[in-house]
């Protein structure tokens, strides 16, 4: 399985995922949906943050089940 590396826009948080990642969806919510995010789910062992991780903040809507987290400095 592949691992894949990223960050936010400005750089602070850095994460890797593993998996393969073969199509994303777009988000609905407010944020991502303003935003142009693109979605692909990952289980809390797929994915890990590897820097910033204190510059997360966590968005919810509608039934507060589903966790958006993103960078507060750049979103």
């Amino acid at each position: 399985m592949p691992t894949y590396r990223g960050s936010c826009h400005c750089g602070r948080v850095t994460f890797e995922v593993d998996g393969d990642i073969r199509g994303v969806i777009e988000c609905n919510c407010s944020l991502c949906r303003r935003k142009g995010a693109l979605w692909h789910a990952a289980t809390e062992e797929q994915l890990r943050i590897t820097s910033g991780e204190a510059e997360l903040g966590l968005y919810q809507f509608g039934t507060m089940k589903a966790k958006h987290y993103f960078c507060q400095q750049c979103g």
